[in-house]
């Protein structure tokens, strides 16, 4: 089926959504209950729509007006009965996963930024003499080994010490994506700076023969604070992307949809951040067992792993793509919107 047919064909149901959501507008008061059956109905079919557009057609057009009209009608939908639950269900259930799912290319790479020289360093100090010893002196590293690198966890009380590495990483992830603008040269410095940082430590450990030490006191909070940390820096290289090479869009639009992208994930890591902080102030250097800690370190990184993975497919089925106040401009902007996308 060619363009102009699946045009014909579709547009009496896109139509249709689109006035039965306009009547709905926050919630679905104004509806009979057949209706409301009726919108269901139209909006799994206009996502089907959507998503047989993205494969079959070159027509960026038609999938934004698509989007957005899918990405109105969910936020009818599933709106609750209060604007403020409404808005943090909607961010957390939808948006915030659909971002970091949308971003999946430049995760792989950011990933790869960091652990690709912490792997490096770490195996180039546990099987080099010359670099081993370039390191630090020998009393400096023994004193590292054997009491600084697990004393730093219960140097401050613990919901201070939960308070500032919150902190300190909630800055570090606004590095690396705000310097993504830069042509994403900060956001790389600082994801492979942390890289090589992890991997000093973990090659020191490796050469005393100590990885179980390591990785005990590394794991019950660096699994989610790493991956948090990759995430932003994904968020980083996708705005300095659109500078580079903005595609179909005009720079300065392209700049502007991915930063409001940028803007949810950053509100979104704030959660994650806070929770390996609660990890590491007041369960990794706290005397808890090594086994204990770290399964609570796992369960917490799987618990949000599954969730960007399992909402963010979800989501995007759906034609959320994670830019921030996607599912709430005025149907102003809506009708705008269509009529710029189907001009001509």
């Amino acid at each position: 089926m060619d363009i102009d047919r699946f045009i014909a064909r579709n547009r009496p149901a896109w139509d249709r959504l689109d006035e039965l959501s306009r009547r709905a507008g926050r919630g679905t008061r104004r509806l009979t209950p057949a209706e409301v059956e009726e919108l269901i109905d139209l909006y799994q079919r206009v996502s089907s729509h959507l998503s047989h557009a993205r494969v079959a057609y070159d027509d960026p057009g038609l999938v934004r007006w698509l989007t957005r009209l899918v990405g109105q009608a969910n936020g009818v939908i599933y709106a609750s009965r209060t604007r403020t639950a409404r808005a943090v269900a909607d961010f957390f259930a939808w948006r915030f996963p659909a971002a970091v799912w949308q971003s999946g290319r430049f995760v792989a790479v950011s990933a790869a930024l960091l652990l690709i020289p912490a792997l490096a360093l770490g195996i180039w100090v546990s099987t080099s003499e010359a670099a081993l010893e370039a390191t630090a002196p020998d009393a400096v590293r023994e004193a590292y080994l054997n009491e600084d690198f697990e004393d730093y966890y219960s140097s401050e009380p613990a919901s201070q010490f939960a308070t500032e590495v919150t902190v300190n990483n909630i800055r570090v992830a606004v590095m690396a994506f705000a310097g993504g603008i830069l042509l994403c040269l900060p956001t790389v410095a600082a994801l492979v700076a942390n890289g090589a940082l992890l991997g000093l430590a973990g090659g020191l450990f490796a050469d005393a023969g100590e990885l179980p030490k390591f990785f005990g006191l590394i794991l019950p909070h660096g699994l989610l604070e790493l991956t948090a940390i990759v995430i932003a820096g994904a968020a980083g290289l996708r705005l300095g992307w659109a500078v580079i090479a903005p595609g179909d869009r005009p720079r300065g639009r392209a700049v502007g949809e991915e930063a409001r992208r940028a803007g949810v994930i950053a509100l979104g890591l704030v959660l994650a951040f806070a929770t390996a902080g609660i990890i590491e102030g007041f369960v990794t250097g706290r005397g808890v067992a090594t086994a204990l800690r770290v399964g609570l370190g796992v369960g917490a990184w799987t618990v949000f792993v599954t969730w960007i993975v399992v909402q963010g497919r979800a989501a995007a089925a759906r034609g959320v793509t994670g830019e921030l106040g996607e599912l709430d401009r005025g149907w102003a902007e809506l009708a705008a919107a269509r009529e710029r996308a189907w001009a001509g």
